[in-house]
């Protein structure tokens, strides 16, 4: 039983990401204090010299720069070690072409996790899943080293990079102008605004008294347009 709880425990949304030293491709890193002030998604892949993760380190390498725009670092993690990390990227590199996608080289940090400690550490072996491989677990981290959103794909599933810049840009959007953001939201989509809080405001609400529109008083939008989000966002 205990071993058991070894494997699954877990942070959760909004607590602080627990604090760890590692080596990388990259060099030492102290996560995720030396991210301090920016944000930074931190994600695990099963094994290297595997297709799906071959596809998935091509993607997200390839995005990096659209990820940094967004004032945020990628951190990667297996537990597999640095040697096999080196030797996976450099094949990468030269021999690998995904969708187009060829010479990429990979410049963000890859941990190496021989012992398993920070996969234990954050939940990122499913016993059930398999015992020796961290499934693909992805962890959004904000500017305080708070954790704010986590996703987990099983091993045989790729991940969707696009909904990953998504999440990020709508929890930063969520942050610099205090909403919320709809199903399938994306910048330039109308936003929600908080449910209001006594009577008199919604009243307000539904009369029109207030910018934005109210199918009823508990639902509420308003228009942020692409540009102002991506301007506030997004690096000069």
């Amino acid at each position: 039983m205990e071993t058991q709880q070894e494997f699954t425990s877990m942070p959760r949304i909004g607590d602080k990401a627990p604090e760890f030293k590692a080596v990388t491709t990259q060099g030492d890193i102290n996560f995720p204090s030396d991210y301090n002030g920016g944000w930074s998604i931190l994600f695990s892949h099963p094994a290297d010299f595997t297709p799906v993760c071959t596809s998935e380190f091509i993607t997200f390498a390839s995005l990096e720069d659209k990820f940094k725009e967004a004032n945020c670092s990628l951190i990667g993690l297996s537990i597999d070690g640095l040697y096999s990390h080196i030797a996976w990227l450099r094949s990468i590199k030269d021999k690998i072409e995904y969708k187009g996608m060829k010479n990429i080289d990979v410049k963000f940090p890859l941990i190496e996790d021989i012992t398993m400690e920070i996969a234990k550490k954050y939940g990122m072996l499913q016993p059930n899943e398999d015992s020796t491989k961290a499934v693909r677990a992805v962890f959004f981290v904000d500017p305080k080293g708070i954790i704010r959103t986590i996703i987990y794909y099983p091993l045989s599933l790729g991940r969707n990079f696009d909904e990953l810049y998504r999440v990020l840009i709508a929890l930063q959007t969520a942050d610099a102008f205090d909403v919320a953001t709809p199903a399938d939201w994306r910048p330039g989509d109308d936003v929600i605004i908080g449910p209001a809080g006594s009577c008199g405001t919604a009243k307000d609400r539904m009369d029109g008294k207030e910018d934005m529109d109210c199918k009823d008083w508990y639902f509420c939008t308003k228009k942020i347009s692409k540009e102002e989000i991506l301007d506030k966002i997004l690096k000069k």
